[in-house]
């Protein structure tokens, strides 16, 4: 043995076996936690870029589909029926019979695990959320990718720290965070938003420390690294810059941001019931479950051919309503089919989430009162295209009841970073009137009755047992 192998062995002797695994799992260590959320945020923002780009190729093969292989054999409508009616299938079967916690949005549940109420069971979540989303989204439902997102975020960050074996509360708390805020800005392009949705949304179960903070950061904004390095660094809606509004105009942002608090309430009241109705449908029996979702997904097959605008999340029909394609009539009657049609796909229990869907209402209403504000006041200097952009703040402000989110996410989506003022007033608006009214933030109403459903399951099993 050599002088230089000799030293090097007498080196590796005082080093303890496993020096990486134990310094990672020493959860009191506030640098494994931030490392570890690192970690957490390039999983989350690879899943989320990759759920966006397979939704993508789903639309577009089906679409192919349609027009060069079965179009060709059956008439359009009743291919079209089919397609979507299979996608719809998938996305139904695999969280009906492998993981009930993935349908809907799936932030209650992260939520939930926060305050150790729910279970986070990874490895069937992950795969169920992002095969079942695939086929809901790509089936043409009105469901948004953010939802997915964030829960695929929260789980991959338990499967992180369950294979680095973190036993710390804490230090999971913190990293089931991480994974929620990587995941938003994933979705969207959108780091501040994801950061401050965990600070404000979450907030009743999130726990503030110096440590959860940064990891939180560090989570979001890797991710979004990993989202504009697959992606590119562009805005996801691509819409006309806008300057900032006079300030004889401001007044009526506050006004459209109180009709937004109105429906908000209303809207939020009208999630729940949907969700008790199909409920009462299906009566959680698998064939109804699954014929009731399927026939739902073939509706909207046909809806895609003759009314594609009342289909989709609806961030692709944003820039056409703010580029002036629609009348303030037609953009009120599409507001109240995208209710509708977004009631149906997010109350059936599909898994998808609503942001999405909540800013194409917002966008869709606000221009139609831009428009109807400019006849009424021809000599105020009004851009119908910034009440369209002020609508999607104040309407996620008014269900979510996270205004802060919500002004950051519409300024990074659609790169309008000097109509902060008119996007705060309105959001305001909308926020005090929810309050006033005594509407629930919709995530924790959703979450509290997940939690009142499980506890009259596990009532009745007793009882069918005996």
């Amino acid at each position: 043995m050599t002088k230089r192998e000799r030293i090097k062995q007498s080196l590796l002797a005082h080093v303890p076996r496993g020096t990486i695994n134990q310094f990672l799992s020493r959860d009191t260590t506030p640098i494994s936690v931030l490392l570890l959320s690192c970690v957490v945020g390039v999983l989350a923002g690879l899943v989320g870029t990759l759920f966006e780009l397979g939704v993508h190729f789903v639309t577009e093969t089906r679409t192919e589909w349609l027009r060069d292989e079965i179009g060709s054999v059956l008439p359009l409508w009743l291919s079209a029926f089919l397609i979507s009616a299979l996608l719809a299938f998938i996305g139904y079967f695999l969280v009906h019979k492998f993981a009930p916690e993935a349908a809907g949005s799936g932030i209650p549940e992260i939520e939930g695990a926060m305050d150790n109420m729910r279970p986070v069971r990874w490895w069937r979540v992950l795969p169920v959320k992002f095969f079942g989303g695939l086929g809901a989204l790509g089936s043409g439902m009105v469901l948004g990718r953010e939802g997915p997102t964030v829960q695929m975020g929260g789980n991959l960050a338990r499967m992180v720290t369950d294979i680095f074996r973190v036993k710390n509360d804490d230090s999971r708390h913190t990293l089931l965070a991480s994974g929620a805020a990587g995941g938003l800005a994933a979705a969207f392009n959108a780091p501040l938003a994801g950061i401050m949705f965990v600070v404000e949304e979450m907030r009743p179960h999130f726990r503030y420390s110096l440590i959860s903070i940064k990891a939180v950061l560090i989570s979001a904004v890797t991710a979004t690294l990993v989202f504009r390095y697959i992606n590119g660094q562009s805005a996801v809606i691509s819409i006309p810059q806008y300057g900032s509004p006079e300030l004889n105009v401001l007044w009526l942002f506050l006004v459209l941001g109180a009709l937004f608090g109105v429906f908000g309430v209303a809207f939020n009241k009208l999630v729940t019931v949907f969700q008790d109705l199909f409920v009462r449908i299906h009566k959680n029996d698998l064939k109804r479950f699954l014929f009731t979702g399927s026939i739902i997904g073939g509706c909207f097959g046909l809806l895609l051919l003759y009314v594609p605008e009342l289909t989709g999340g609806g961030i692709g029909i944003i820039p056409d309503i703010t580029n002036g394609s629609f009348s303030a009539s037609v953009l009120v009657l599409l507001f109240i089919g995208r209710v509708l049609t977004t009631l149906i796909c997010f109350g059936s229990g599909a898994p998808g989430g609503i942001f999405a869907p909540m800013l194409a209402l917002g966008t869709s209403f606000g221009y139609a009162f831009g428009l109807t504000a400019k006849a009424l006041f021809p000599e105020l200097p009004i851009e119908p295209g910034v009440f369209a952009i002020a609508g999607m703040g104040a309407l996620f402000s008014a269900t979510v009841r996270a205004p802060i989110t919500g002004i950051l996410l519409v300024i990074e989506m659609t790169n309008n970073y000097h109509l902060i003022l008119p996007l705060i007033i309105t959001a305001l608006g909308a926020t005090v009137i929810a309050q006033a009214m005594g509407g629930q933030p919709i995530y924790s109403q959703l979450l509290h009755r997940t939690i009142k459903n499980e506890k009259l399951r596990q009532e009745d099993l007793p009882r069918k047992e005996n």
